[in-house]
């Protein structure tokens, strides 16, 4: 049983050189999705750089369903030595896009759209709310369970907490937390790591731990 179970993951995974990677508007050399994926829809407008490993059960799309004819060529684009966790979902209707090194734990959940509530004898479902591109920097960090709203806008090296609702521009190499989330941290250069009581955390070279403890 657990030898087909392998089976079945290793032949449903997609990885170069696939059917269903050749979908995608661009799929780079070494990535690959789990299997099974949940939603996978408009692959023609979603990018996904190289070195990338995206988990299972996750949502990519882009648009409003299969039929939706209006799609921009790089809806959902996902850079290089990305990680998307498990049941995570990506839902790009103008633009989501993550920078390079960017983790994402899982059940993580990003869109540029939601829903409007203006007219009252509308359900909620069918008023669709304005598009806001999203965009990570490079090397952030989004917690398990954090949800990015429509029209943030994250810095490099961010770190979002588990469970955070983040919204708004949120500068580089700071630390948000909370729902609403707020900055709990920031790097202050020649300083350290400021909270917001002024206690200070050291900076630290973990990039010289890598290289003293990785083989030549």
């Amino acid at each position: 049983m657990h030898a087909v179970h392998r089976w079945v993951d290793r032949v449903g995974e997609i990885v170069p050189g696939t059917d269903r990677a050749d979908e995608f508007g661009s799929f780079g050399a070494g990535s690959a999705i789990g299997f099974p994926a949940a939603t996978l829809m408009g692959l023609e407008s979603i990018h996904v750089g190289s070195n990338t490993l995206i988990g299972r059960h996750v949502t990519l799309s882009v648009g409003y369903g299969a039929l939706w004819s209006t799609r921009p060529e790089r809806g959902l684009v996902i850079g290089d030595h990305c990680v998307i966790g498990a049941r995570s979902s990506l839902t790009a209707h103008a633009s989501i896009e993550l920078g390079d090194g960017v983790w994402c734990g899982q059940d993580v959940f990003v869109s540029d759209a939601s829903h409007g509530y203006q007219d009252p004898g509308l359900p909620v479902g069918e008023q669709f709310g304005e598009h806001l591109p999203v965009s990570v920097g490079a090397g952030s960090w989004i917690g398990h369970g954090a949800i990015v709203l429509p029209g943030t806008r994250l810095g490099r090296n961010v770190v979002v907490a588990a469970g955070s609702v983040v919204r708004g521009v949120v500068d580089d190499h700071t630390v948000v937390a909370g729902v609403p989330a707020r900055v709990v941290r920031r790097l202050e250069p020649g300083v350290g790591w400021v909270g917001p009581g002024g206690d200070v955390r050291p900076v630290t070279d973990q990039a010289a731990f890598w290289r003293a403890v990785s083989p030549d």
